[in-house]
């Protein structure tokens, strides 16, 4: 059973704290702008999975309850970084195994200012190295980091990337100036973007002269915390053709989750430990479902949470040889005229990263470059696009999109 997009919506995403609303304010704005794209009530709707990391237990259906107070089933979802493209997928899954016809993913959060860090809120805030090692599920993760890079006081998502993008470096010669170029990429694509963060366009040069994170990450280079919410209506076929909405519709070709296996953890590299092998792993599936390959997509949205995943990503998708990524990005082989257009919202980068929406907001972003609707930001003729979220702990969505 097939199922499709027929609706999107989401906020603008801003920093923490700089806007008087609750998460419920922001997840009844991209919920009700999703309806309103699909040209649906919310009554319409059978199933609900909610997404995001901060907020307590049953802040789903006080998000959803702003919606309308129908009853219907209301899911939970916390998958870290991943958050938003696991509820996507449960909708996913909920349409194509014939229990709901018509499914609202939602995910939000409202964040605090400051650096991610990765104790006990599982990889997303604070933490001293003992309590890691106590009480944080990336315990894991970190632990392969400090064997072979030890631990020290910069947040320890900045630390476990930029030692993966110091062990790339070294492995294959990758640059500072092509880790830049990737943060330089991503933000000159969100100054087109109306519902971007931060709309600031910076060179290469500017990029590295920028506060050093962890090195040789840049402030620049690291997603920032931020608030916001992103929404998608998802329909199977039978619920598209009653309703007349197959020129709202985007179909989801494919999508495969996958979670960390001894392969994460075997090389005691940070490459594997922040998830290269599962986002391979996801894509290879996807390709396989779908009988497309990366050569068939036009634009692409990826978890740039750090700008050295956005190389790693290149790799794992299959966009470059192993070690190639630096020279892909330096060719301009990822932006307007290159052979994809990578990150045209901006990406997490510029565009934010609220972590329950940043899935569905990719989803978003290429739901409306797939219908020709993102104007400035507009790929030429993306008929396929591809989305790539991931979360430490772990998991990776690939899911892959395509105009019918």
């Amino acid at each position: 059973m097939k199922s499709y997009i027929v609706g999107v919506g989401m906020t603008k995403f801003e920093k923490p704290e700089s806007r008087d609303w609750q998460y419920w304010d922001m997840a009844k704005e991209a919920g009700q702008a999703a309806l309103a794209d699909a040209g649906i009530g919310y009554g319409q709707v059978q199933q609900v999975p909610v997404g995001y990391c901060f907020q307590p237990s049953t802040a789903g259906q006080r998000a959803a309850y702003e919606l309308g107070l129908t009853g219907v089933p209301v899911y939970n979802v916390n998958n870290n970084c991943a958050t938003g493209s696991t509820a996507l997928m449960t909708a996913r899954q909920l349409v194509e195994g014939g229990i709901a016809d018509c499914v609202l993913a939602l995910g939000f959060e409202k964040m605090k200012r400051g650096a991610l860090g990765g104790a006990t809120d599982g990889g997303a805030r604070g933490g001293a190295a003992e309590d890691l090692g106590k009480t944080s599920p990336v315990a894991r993760h970190y632990g392969v980091m400090a064997a072979r890079h030890g631990f020290d006081m910069t947040p320890p998502t900045a630390q476990i990337f930029g030692n993966a993008a110091r062990e790339h470096m070294e492995r294959y010669g990758t640059t500072e100036e092509q880790l830049a170029a990737v943060a330089a990429k991503n933000h000159r694509h969100s100054a087109d973007n109306p519902n971007a963060q931060f709309r600031d366009v910076y060179t290469v040069e500017e990029v590295l002269a920028a506060k050093e994170i962890h090195r040789p990450l840049t402030k620049l280079q690291c997603s920032p915390t931020s608030d916001g919410a992103a929404a998608a209506v998802v329909v199977s076929e039978r619920f598209l053709v009653q309703h007349g909405l197959h020129g709202r519709a985007v179909e989801i070709a494919a999508q495969a989750m996958t979670t960390d296996t001894g392969e994460s953890f075997a090389s005691g590299s940070c490459i594997d430990v922040v998830g290269r092998p599962m986002s391979a792993a996801a894509a290879r599936q996807v390709y396989e479902r779908s009988g497309l390959g990366i050569e068939d997509v036009d634009v692409i949205e990826l978890h740039d949470c750090f700008s050295v995943n956005e190389l790693l990503t290149y790799e794992a998708l299959g966009m470059c040889g192993e070690g190639k990524s630096g020279e892909l990005v330096s060719s301009g082989g990822t932006t307007y005229g290159g052979r994809w257009v990578v990150n045209p919202s901006g990406g997490l980068i510029s565009k934010g990263h609220p972590l329950g929406a940043t899935g569905l907001a990719q989803v978003a972003e290429l739901t409306w470059q797939l219908r020709g609707e993102a104007g400035a930001r507009q790929v030429a003729g993306a008929r396929v696009a591809l989305a790539h979220n991931i979360g430490l702990g772990g998991a990776a969505v690939v899911t892959l999109l395509r105009h019918p």
